[in-house]
């Protein structure tokens, strides 16, 4: 059999964003920056470093901010070089561009993560395709889609990435069923969404990184809304599971949930730390910060009370 590349990938990126209102209100949250990136730009990044650059971005109403951060622009590379700010900013600014062959697809309604996956159907084709959310960033030495690849082109089966989660928080993902496996592989043998703490098959929690087939659209096409009357990608899997046991594989490295608030501050304390420009002065700031809370002085709480207390006076009379 010949083999099949991976050559295309798709990142649904049509949500409204509403965890981080109101920051999201005017701006699409795949554009909010992890310190000075936005956070689509890792995930695209990722997708050409696994040797991926035709990829499929799916957006909605006010998501043109991704379209114009992916494109060139003539006026800024124009004002860069007359205010003579340098080849790297300018090269920086340029690559951005050049990063892949990126195409955009409009999600008309908010109908779910499965119909945002369906409507790159035509532009996938026949072919096996990766999917990677916006919501899971990894710092992984070998990138996590790259993982999934080299497991794919041994076992020749759809792949599901997954992340060990602890216990009390598995009601926020998609669990999986693994069932024999070997290394950092398993076979799936269902799939649970946000089952509860005493209900989770296990901790394997689906993050946001997929190998799959083009048979999953069909199932796609033909499913009926699921929970919070969407359709749902983890439904479809589940179908497409029956017939073509799918792999579950634990991706290597360091994962944040940016989706969620404290994730993404952690992801952007922990990535600014990784810097080589930043991070040494970044980590003095912060060990300092926490020798002064270590104080703990009768006058600190006193002046942070007081001063929490103004500010709620302050917001009272606003409203």
């Amino acid at each position: 059999m010949a083999e099949r590349r991976i050559r295309k990938a798709v990142i649904p990126a049509a949500g409204l964003g509403t965890r981080f209102l109101p920051a999201t209100k005017a701006q699409p949250k795949e554009m909010l920056p992890l310190v000075d990136k936005p956070t689509i730009q890792y995930v695209v990044e990722e997708a050409v470093s696994a040797g991926i650059r035709d990829i499929i971005v799916v957006t909605g109403r006010g998501k043109r901010a991704i379209e114009d951060h992916f494109d060139r622009s003539a006026e800024l590379e124009h004002w860069l070089l007359a205010q003579g700010k340098g080849e790297p900013l300018l090269r920086m600014i340029q690559d951005i561009s050049r990063l892949a062959d990126i195409h955009f697809i409009r999600q008309k309604e908010p109908r779910g993560l499965g119909h945002a996956i369906l409507t790159a159907r035509h532009h996938i084709g026949n072919e096996p395709f990766a999917v990677l959310l916006g919501d899971m960033v990894f710092a992984a030495q070998v990138p996590a889609l790259r993982q999934l690849l080299q497991e794919y082109r041994q076992r020749r089966r759809p792949i599901i990435g997954v992340v060990r989660v602890a216990r009390e928080e598995v009601s926020r993902y998609g669990i999986v069923s693994p069932g024999a496996g070997r290394g950092r592989s398993f076979r799936v043998l269902d799939l649970v969404e946000k089952p509860s703490p005493e209900e989770a098959p296990s901790t394997l929690a689906i993050a946001g990184r997929y190998i799959l087939e083009p048979e999953i659209f069909p199932i796609l096409e033909n499913l009926p809304p699921g929970v919070g009357g969407e359709i749902q990608l983890t439904d479809a899997l589940r179908i497409a599971n029956r017939d073509n046991q799918h792999l579950a594989v634990q991706i290597r490295g360091k994962v944040y949930d940016v989706g969620d608030k404290l994730g993404f501050l952690k992801a952007t304390v922990e990535l600014a730390l990784f810097r080589e420009d930043i991070g040494p002065a970044f980590y003095a700031y912060l060990k300092d910060l926490l020798n002064l809370s270590a104080k703990k002085s009768l006058w600190e709480k006193s002046n942070l009370s007081d001063l929490s207390r103004n500010c709620q006076k302050n917001i009272e009379l606003r409203v």
